[in-house]
């Protein structure tokens, strides 16, 4: 099973999704994109996006995080995986995650798309959410983990 997305940065809904995904699955590849096409540059690299993630997740014995440069089904295939899983928060996120279910399954009938709800708490949170609070030195708390705060905070500075 593979959970993919940017993670520029992780936030406690990404990490809610990754959680709960462990629990259902008996492997959890999170596939965290080298570089997105949909968004601009990211903040972070994709080895520090894979470090803050990895830092959150060493509890959880069936999770590994991987970067990918390719399309998702074929990362999915190169992996064994024959599901991935996606969060969903909001309408909009429905809209552009049908589109992309659709075109997955014309490439690839063989691997599922699954969508797990977000938690009401983080249903609305997202990435460029939180970069715009940290851009004006807005408190984080409890919507990144500690250690991508500072980092976060940093490199908005640069």
């Amino acid at each position: 099973m593979v959970c993919p997305g940017s993670y520029d940065p992780v936030t406690f809904g990404h990490l809610d999704i990754i959680e709960r995904t462990a629990a259902v699955f008996e492997k959890v590849i999170v596939a965290v994109v080298n570089q997105p096409v949909r968004k601009q540059k990211t903040l972070f690299s994709a080895e520090e996006r894979c470090g803050f993630i990895e830092a959150e997740v060493t509890e959880l014995g069936n999770v590994q995080v991987k970067t990918f440069d390719t399309l998702i089904v074929h990362f999915a295939r190169e992996n064994g995986a024959h599901a991935i899983v996606k969060g969903l928060r909001a309408i909009s996120d429905f809209e552009y995650e049908f589109e992309m279910n659709q075109l997955n399954r014309q490439m690839a009938p063989d691997i599922e798309s699954i969508y797990m709800m977000s938690s009401p708490r983080f249903s609305f949170l997202s990435s460029s959410g939180v970069k715009e609070l940290a851009t004006f030195d807005g408190d984080l708390t409890g919507l990144v983990p500690e250690g991508v705060s500072g980092p976060l905070h940093k490199a908005l500075k640069r």
